[in-house]
Order: structure tokens, then sequence, then C-alpha cells
């Protein structure tokens, strides 16, 4: 990753004063109320040190002087009641500051992902430089509003505490109150420009502890644990994810010696302030020019002032340092859609002519090469279209396209005719059914892995739990699925996965856990999704039975072939014999279109078709000669 920019690496005004504006803006819409008793009780925090001072002052003062019983005795009431206040008083703004950091984490959870669900394409979540951003604002985005929110409430109580101790200090001895006032102005600008190299270091550590997350999760990961005890690698990623905490360890230890250094000076600077003022205040007691209260006073006002000057300086470092990461935060949540989406997109109606790739032009950065080259291809209304190619070939980027997750660069992508740049890619998406070849295991119930195939299901009021039963188990029957879930401990409830205990338990080993499934056993569930979509204008089929054994994916292919009689269709397989009913058949070779046809025009043509399809054949042809002479003899 590069380095931050100076914006990234110094934080301007105009981020902080953002920044700021919207961490309170949050707090504030979690419940007003809890704010304003934070900054009461804040106040009234920063006000009790400087009632003690003068109160202990004035008793000290009477004491010396004999004064009355009944004024001293009201002001020890007084000095025992904001002795109480001052006890009691951190305790509420600990519940307040922990309410409101729970509720501010809630809303700001939920905004950053549904800001990042307004990425409809993929480009932002293949871009690592977004990656680290968006792990820095899922850190920043609960924590740091409700820290700021605590930093500015505790300015203003400083700023109140420092008023009251610097008027008390101009009573005794303005020059003193203006010299420690002074020494704040090197300790607040050193303790900025340590929050802001902070920042700029976590920016800087954000790949290398992506990385060191990635190995962690890894050693850590049931499908990878059969893997890498057989191979015994686990010392080797273990080496890789030390190497990566080494290096932000280092550089975090750099930055932690880096304030060490500067906090020390700082704190001699004001140890050596208050030892003077001290011995300036005792001569001057000495000498009669003050009183014993003003003694006392003079030494509260001087270490008041310095724990307040201390104590706001490092708020506002902190609150600095916090606003520089929410800043992240805040430029995903604010960022714009990764895909144009027109004010008034065109309706997506029933496929009704096909669909159309015009001209394709596509790659995924200027430093890429060209994944599609002037790709000219037609998907029929009601019929298939076979696509095949080696490793490579852009099979996957069309798909991509025609799912609109990317825009081409030059071209278009045409629906009955209309760009898809023009449609709202929700209501494209809505029309769709598709089985991927990287499908996703869910660490879910058996139902809902079905169920997610169209959430309506699982969510819409008027589909009663019998209703929405039936037609997930009708699903899983058409897959091929539902024998095997039937067989499962708790059946369509069983949670799939090793991940998660079955049944709510205390966590311990002896706990039930889920179930996992085997490759072709997850692979009819992802079926079962694409069929629990229904009657969507257009069906894809990515490798649909790429992990099944030869009886499964012949009963599969025969459920699919009725599946898509008369549907719009696009086929995607290696297994070269699983495409040839396909209507057409298209080739893909280095993303362009080197040849289309039937699968015996495309023989015939003796091109990269046939070629593929008579080393596929080839491969069976031992086998199928050595049954035959089996059968003959």
């Amino acid at each position: 990753m590069s380095e931050p920019t100076a914006e990234q690496a110094s934080g301007g005004v105009r981020t902080t004063v953002r920044g700021a504006g919207a961490a309170l803006a949050l707090a504030w819409q979690t419940g007003w109320y809890l704010p304003v008793t934070h900054g009461l009780l804040v106040l009234v925090q920063a006000v009790v040190p400087v009632v003690i001072a003068w109160q202990t002052k004035l008793i000290l003062d009477l004491l010396v002087t004999g004064g009355a019983t009944g004024t001293l005795l009201s002001l020890g009431l007084g000095l025992a009641a904001a002795g109480v206040v001052a006890a009691l008083a951190p305790f509420a703004v600990q519940y307040i500051t922990a309410e409101t950091a729970r509720r501010v984490g809630l809303l700001s959870q939920d905004r950053l992902f549904a800001a990042a669900e307004r990425f409809a394409g993929l480009a932002r979540f293949e871009n690592p430089a977004f990656l680290d951003r968006l792990r820095l604002a899922q850190q920043s985005g609960g924590d740091s509003p409700s820290q700021v929110v605590a930093a500015v409430f505790s300015l203003a109580g400083g700023i109140v505490t420092i008023a009251g101790f610097l008027g008390s200090l101009l009573v005794i001895s303005p020059w003193m109150a203006l010299f420690v006032l002074a020494a704040a102005v090197p300790a607040l600008a050193v303790e900025l420009r340590l929050s802001r190299a902070r920042a700029a270091m976590m920016w800087r550590i954000g790949p290398v502890e992506r990385r060191e997350f990635f190995f962690r999760d890894l050693l850590s990961n049931v499908q990878a644990a059969k893997e890498l005890r057989l191979f015994g690698v686990g010392p080797y990623l273990r080496d890789r994810m030390n190497r990566e905490r080494v290096e932000s360890n280092a550089q975090r230890r750099r930055m932690d010696q880096r304030e060490l250094t500067s906090q020390t000076l700082l704190g001699i600077l004001s140890a050596t302030i208050a030892g003077a003022g001290l011995v300036w205040a005792v001569l001057a007691a000495v000498q009669g020019r003050l009183t014993a209260g003003d003694l006392t006073l003079f030494v509260a006002a001087v270490s008041g002032v310095q724990n307040a000057l201390v104590q706001l300086v490092r708020e506002v470092a902190m609150a600095h340092h916090q606003l520089l990461m929410f800043d992240h935060y805040l430029k995903v949540v604010g960022s714009a859609a990764d895909l144009t989406v027109p004010a008034r997109p065109r309706p997506v109606p029933g496929l009704r002519k096909g669909i159309e790739f015009r001209g394709v032009w596509f790659r995924y950065s200027p430093e890429h090469p060209w994944a599609l080259r002037d790709v000219n291809l037609v998907i029929p209304h009601g019929g298939s279209l076979g696509l095949v190619g080696r490793n490579g070939a852009g099979k996957s980027t069309l798909v991509k396209l025609l799912c609109r997750m990317y825009d081409p660069e030059r071209g278009a992508v045409l629906w009955d005719g209309v760009d898809l740049r023009d449609m709202d890619p929700a209501e494209l998406r809505r029309r769709i059914g598709a089985v991927f070849q990287d499908y996703m295991e869910y660490d879910l119930t058996a139902a809902e892995n079905i169920g997610l195939g169209d959430v309506d299901v699982l969510t819409d009021a008027d589909t009663d739990d019998e209703a929405r039963r039936n037609l997930v188990r009708a699903a899983a029957e058409r897959a091929g699925a539902h024998p095997v879930i039937a067989d499962l401990p708790r059946g369509y409830d069983t949670l799939l996965s090793r991940m998660f205990f079955d049944m709510p338990g205390d966590g311990d080993e002896g706990d039930q856990s889920g179930v996992p499934l085997s490759g072709g056993q997850w692979q009819r569930l992802a079926l079962a999704r694409a069929y629990l979509r229904g009657q969507r204008d257009l069906l894809i089929l990515d490798e649909p039975s790429s992990g099944l054994d030869a009886e499964a994916e012949h009963e599969i292919h025969t459920g699919l072939r009725a599946h898509r009689r008369g549907r719009t269709s696009l086929l995607i397989s290696h297994r070269l014999g699983t495409v040839r009913e396909a209507e057409r058949i298209a080739v893909l070779d280095e993303g362009a279109v080197v040849e289309t046809g039937t699968h015996d025009e495309l023989i015939a043509a003796e091109g990269v078709y046939a070629r593929l399809f008579g080393l596929q054949a080839r491969g069976y042809q031992p086998q199928a000669d050595a049954v035959q002479e089996v059968a003959r003899s």
C-alpha cells in the first residue's frame, strides 16, 4: 500500500470539525438525554475540585482566626457534600459513557454495513486499500464516536476546572497563573503532533495487520485444518503470522518510544514549574504575604491547573487521534456508489427478446490486461447458451458483467435492447437465478442455507411457517438434497457448521456442535437455492455439478434440463459433455469469442472446441473400450 497522503497523515481542520460533528450527531440520535446528562455531570465534576479547594482555604483561615462554629460547621458540611459528589459522579459518568458507546456502536455498525451494501459491484471488495480502510472503519466506527463525545465533554469540563483554578491563582499571583498556563502550550503542540503520527502509523501498518489476521484465521479455520496438518504447513504459516506481528510491533514500539520521550520531557517541565511555584508560595507564607488558607489554595490551584491541563492535552490528543481514525469510517459511509445508477433507472421487465453483449471490452484496472476483448454474444430468450474455454479465458468475468458486478469499459450489455447501465442493479438481479462455482457455505441452518436463495421466503410476513418449510423442502427435493437433510439430527433446523454450537449451551467441549457437509452435499444445497428462486428470467449455471459423482451429476443435469426448458439460460462448464445440449455454444479464448455454433457445427469446424472435446473424450475412451470388451466376452 502507498504511503498516506498529506491529508490522511496530518488531518486538517475540516476533517476534525466534520468528524466531531458527526460523532456528536450519532450520540444525539441514540438518545438526546444521554449526552445532555453526560454534559451536566461532567460540568459538576469540573466545578467540584475548585469548590473543595476554596472551602478548604476558608476553613483553614477561619480556624486560624477563630471563626464562628456555625460557619465552620456549614463549610464542613459543604466540603463533605462536595466530597460525596466527587466520589459518585465518576461512576455515573462511566455508566453513561458505556451506554452511549453501546448505542452508538450499534448505530454506527448498521450504517457502515448499510453503506457497504450501496456498493452494488465488486470493485471495492477486490481492492486491498479499500479493505484496509473498511477494517479501520469497523474498528473506529464503534469506539471512536463515543470516545470523541466523552473527550468533548471532558475538554469542556477541563476548561471549566482550569478557569476556576486560574481564577484562584490570579487572586494570589497573576504572574504564576500566566506561567503555569504558558507551560501547557508546548505540551498541547507535542501531543497533537504525536496523535497525527500515531494515526499515520495505523494507516501504514494496515496491510501488515490484515495479513496477520489472514494467517491467524487460516490457522484456526476448520476447512483448512485437514490440509494444514496433512502437508505439515502449520509451522510455516505460524512463522509468517509471527513475522507480520513482529513488523507491526516494531512500528508500534517506535511510536511508543517517541511518545515516552516526549511525555517524559513534558513531565519534567511540569514538575519544575510546580516545584518553583511551591518554593515561592512557602517563602511568601513565611513572610506573611500569604495566609495558611492561601497556601493550601495555591498548592491546590497549581496542582489542579497542571492536572487539568495534562488531562486536557491528553483528551485533545486522544480526540484528535480518534477523529483521524473515525475519518476512515466517514469516508466509507460517505463514499459514492461504485456503479452509476441513473436518477430514474429504466424498469427491468421480464425478458422477451434476449441478452446481447455488443462489442464489450473490460479490464479490472488500467494496469491489468484485457479480460474481455470485443465480445459479441447473444443469449436468445427462452434459449440456452453454453460457454466454454480454458481457465482464465474470461468466463467468470463475463458472468460478472452479466450480473452487473462491473460495467464494461467499452461496449454494452443489453437486456431486451436496454443497456444494463440504465437499470437499477438490484432490480436486474431479481430477474436472475444462479449457481456459482464458488458457491457459499453459510454457517447457518440447512433451511436458512436454502432460504437465502430467495430471502423473501424467510422474511415475508404473509408467508406462514408451514408454507415457508414447504417451499424450502420442495427446492431441496428438486436438488436431491432432501434425503441428506432429513438424516441430520434436527432435519432442516440443523446447524451446518463446526464454528458454533447447534443447541444453546455453556460452550463446553461436550456441547453438540453443528454438522458439516461434504462438498457434493453443499453443492446440492447451492442448487436448491437456485431452485427456490423459481421463475427467474435468466438462469446462470456456472459448473453446477463440479463436486458431484457421475451418477449424481447425471441426476442433477436431468433435473436442470427440465428446469431450463423454455427458460433463458447460460451454462458454463469445463466438462464439455454437459454443455453439448445447449442450443448454441460459444468458445472464449484469452478474452475473445473465437467460435460459436452448435456442438456438431463446432466439432465439424475442428477448432478450439473440437480439440478440447477430443482431449476429454480420449480420457474416457480407454475405459469405454474396456467396458465394451468385457461385455463382449
